[in-house]
């Protein structure tokens, strides 16, 4: 037995997968300060594949670990990631290189983590079927490693079926198509099987048991056979693989009537055993000349053809049974004890995520939403403090409070609240520092603009290269059209667009704000000397101590609480954090899914439900104070007799300056922090759009590759020699490289210059020699009987019945009482 069939490795092509792959994880998983987390994961799993890739050539069971281990991790990554944003283009060969011969394409290119886990699984087969054949089946060792690698393989190639229409969404390389995947499945089913049929032989289990063994292996070789011999993939095998497989499905045919004709043995019936033999000794040399070699099954044929000897004596000398027919025989039944193993996860013993601190990507986008739900609640308050205190402030201003009860002592001195006001704006800068920030945003702004334009000029490139290329080639380009898989990048750009068109206005509010305030703000920012200069003299005096101001005061230092209590609730809120990791996972781990509103809301009301009642406390609050300063205030300006309209004018404006110019400072800083951020978040986007581009192009170059080899190996017909020239031809001109091309016709007879003999430009292919007596795409010439139910039935098609050297071909030449394979009824 042995010649075990294995299967070739894609060829896979290096790429860098860390530039990518760090691209990704920072536009799905922050700020670039974090990408330092995962820098060193992302540069082993590139080591990893580099390592993986090229161990699939050394075809020993340490290799096996590796390559497992490379798997596990993409399963892993799989989950961490959206898998459809990754820009890394993955190139894989066919396995079987003659298929681009025979229109298949020779490789392909996608940026898929799905194909690549498909092409990474093919090789991971076509590895496990090479360790699995270079197993010693002498040991027991060898012989269970050899069925478990066989039937794992198996399952791999079945669980391909399924994955690569979902992970390749064009036509495949000829190995992954489907009826490649199913003859390999059989193929690696039926070695298997014919392993348990060495380890049973080997360990001398009843002859009945090994003949049903037997009888289940010939059954698997022939529906791979059927698989191998079908007109859209048979020219995809090496040549030995035909004749191996149908070798060995006569093969064990014959070694089920061995085993069988020994049961019979020891059950003395002779006839019948004389009868199996007979017949396995047919069958072992249809095995040796399909295949075309003469020690397959050598030492059985050999056993066969001696006991056949032995019997034909002992029946002839002692019992003189009838021999009977073999086809009204029973079979022995079948014992099937290989099958596929199904794919499980993860492939490895020792698998250690390298992307661990990575949650899933389900985890992470649910972890995200409510993130975002919280903070979009937490402004909301936020937002309803701020314009209750701006509210405030205003209202304070107009009534110029509380500067004007500071000013009931009279003389020229600025009141002390004015004095506080004018030292915050010069400690933060004053005007020149508004003016500093305000000339910073145009550049911000115009930066992210031409980042934007380049992301669409380098979208607008690739898309009209696609469409030229279309054109070109018309149906030939089958790739996917650019406007299908840029159509989020569009969206993407189209929204970012939005964004810095709304913070554009943002900014003329802004400015038109600080321009109505400007001289109240260049005032502040003057030294204390300038301002008091400034400010008028004339002051209210002689109700310093009257019930309304005492009034006012104690007022005033409500709202001073009011805003300190204020600033408290900001905080908590700004820090409010939620923690919903658990039952999120908890809640993939059950569905499979995470419903991420019904699960956020309540909790995050929860949580915010007593800040909010603090606000709607505070604002309430408000009102009533406000009520009652407006009437202090009244009856102060009563008792007064009112105040010096240019110094309470002043004051006024510089109040409300005060209030725009601290407004001003937090826009811009928040403005100049988003400016920044997006500019962060674009250079990420471009760097994906630019890895998209890429990786476009690599699939371009490699599928022009193919479309260019195509046309190359496209030989147009030999002219037809005109008539004229058909008896006294011309001697004709070398061709650039010095050949002569001479026609086809008429070669015999033309006069060869300098004495040269005719060659053709390419060598003439000459099919090997196949073995006598064999076709390999003809029906098997066996008796069919009940327990080989499904085997191919009938006579050999008509296209083939004439074959040269075909069986049938020369049992039609045979005649009656001639020796040579006995033709039988129903061949």
């Amino acid at each position: 037995m042995s010649d075990l069939l294995s299967v070739p490795l894609k060829k896979p092509a290096e790429v860098d997968v860390v530039k990518p792959l760090k691209n990704l994880i920072l536009s799905s998983y922050g700020s670039s300060d974090k990408i330092a987390n995962y820098t060193e994961a992302v540069n082993e799993f590139s080591k990893l594949r580099n390592s993986a890739i090229w161990k699939f050539f050394e075809k020993f069971e340490s290799s096996l670990d590796i390559v497992y281990n490379y798997y596990d991790q993409l399963c892993g990554l799989e989950t961490k990631i959206p898998v459809q944003e990754l820009q890394i283009p993955f190139k894989w060969k066919d396995a079987f290189s003659k298929g681009s011969i025979f229109g298949g394409r020779a490789s392909l290119t996608l940026s898929s983590l799905g194909y690549e886990k498909v092409c990474v699984l093919f090789n991971i087969a076509a590895l496990q079927s090479a360790v699995a054949g270079a197993q010693s089946l002498d040991s027991d060792e060898g012989l269970r490693l050899a069925t478990k690698l066989y039937q794992q393989s198996a399952g791999i190639f079945t669980h391909l079926k399924a994955a690569v229409p979902a992970a390749i969404p064009q036509e495949p390389t000829p190995d992954l198509y489907q009826e490649v995947l199913t003859v390999l499945t059989n193929l690696m089913v039926a070695q298997a099987q014919e392993i348990f049929v060495v380890k049973a032989i080997r360990d001398k289990m009843k002859e009945q048991v090994i003949a049903k063994l037997c009888c289940q292996c010939e059954e698997f070789y022939a529906e791979s056979l059927r698989g191998l011999q079908k007109e859209s993939v048979r020219n995809l095998w090496e040549k030995e693989w035909i004749t191996t497989v149908a070798g060995k499905q006569a093969g064990f045919h014959a070694m089920t009537q061995l085993y069988t004709s020994l049961a019979c043995r020891a059950n003395k019936k002779v006839g019948e055993e004389i009868a199996r033999l007979q017949h396995a000794v047919e069958l072992f040399k249809a095995a040796q000349s399909r295949s075309g070699k003469s020690s397959m099954f050598q030492e059985y044929a050999e056993r066969a053809q001696r006991n056949l000897v032995e019997s034909k004596k002992d029946n002839d000398f002692i019992y003189n049974e009838i021999i009977p027919d073999v086809k009204t025989l029973e079979g022995p039944g079948k014992a099937q004890l290989a099958k596929a193993i199904t794919l499980s996860s993860p492939l490895g013993s020792n698998y250690k995520d390298l992307f661990g601190d990575l949650v899933p990507v389900a985890l992470h986008q649910a972890l995200s939403a409510c993130e975002a739900r919280k903070t979009e609640m937490v402004n909301v308050e936020i937002q309803k403090l701020r314009e209750a205190t701006q509210m405030l402030n205003s209202v304070l201003a107009s009534l110029n409070l509380p500067a004007a009860i500071e000013s009931t002592a009279g003389g020229s001195g600025l009141p002390p609240s004015l004095q506080d006001k004018a030292k915050g704006v010069r400690d933060n800068g004053g005007v020149s520092q508004i003016t500093r920030m305000f000339k910073e945003l145009p550049e911000a702004l115009t930066r992210n603009k031409e980042i934007l334009d380049e992301c669409d000029r380098m979208l607008n490139d690739e898309r009209d290269s696609d469409n030229a290329l279309k054109n070109q080639f018309k149906e030939r380009w089958t790739r996917t059209p650019s406007e299908k898989l840029t159509e989020v990048f569009r969206s993407n750009i189209a929204k970012y667009r939005d964004i810095i068109n709304k913070a554009v206005q943002a900014d003329a509010i802004v400015r038109g704000k600080f321009e109505s305030h400007m001289n109240g703000i260049e005032i502040l920012s003057k030294s204390p000397d300038e301002l008091e200069r400034s400010v008028p003299n004339t002051g209210s005096a002689g109700v310093s101590n009257s019930p309304s101001v005492m009034k006012l005061r104690s007022l005033m230092e409500s709202v001073e609480t009011i805003k300190a209590e204020r600033d408290a609730i900001e905080a908590e809120l700004k820090s409010a954090t939620i923690n919903m990791k658990e039952q999120f996972l908890s809640a993939l781990a059950k569905d499979g899914a995470i419903n991420e509103p019904a699960l956020s809301v309540a909790e995050i009301g929860k949580t915010l439900a007593p800040l909010q009642a603090q606000v709607q406390e505070s604002i309430k609050r408000q009102e009533g104070i406000l009520s009652e300063v407006q009437s202090a205030h009244t009856t102060f300006t009563n008792e007064s007799g009112g105040a010096s309209n240019t110094r309470d004018a002043l004051l006024i404006q510089l109040a409300a300056a005060y209030d725009t110019f601290m407004e001003l400072q937090g826009n811009l800083k928040e403005g100049t922090k988003f400016y920044n951020e997006l500019t962060e978040l674009l250079v990420t986007f471009q760097n994906k759009i630019s890895d998209f581009c890429f990786a476009r192009k690599t699939e371009k170059d490699e599928l022009m590759k193919d479309l260019t080899q195509q046309t190359s190996r496209a030989v147009a017909p030999t002219p037809q020699l005109p008539a004229h020239h058909a008896t006294t031809p011309a001697v004709p001109t070398s061709t650039v490289d010095g050949s002569v091309p001479y026609p086809a016709s008429g070669m015999a007879n033309m006069p060869m210059p300098y004495g040269a003999s005719p060659a053709a430009p390419y060598p003439t292919y000459v099919a090997p020699p196949m073995p006598q007596g064999f076709n390999p795409y003809a029906p098997l010439p066996y008796p069919q009987t009940p327990y080989y139910q499904g085997f191919p039935q009938g006579p050999p098609p008509s296209h083939y019945a004439t074959y040269p050297g075909s069986l049938a071909h020369q049992q039609q030449q045979q005649q009656p009482g001639q020796p040579g394979y006995p033709r039988q009824p129903g061949w």
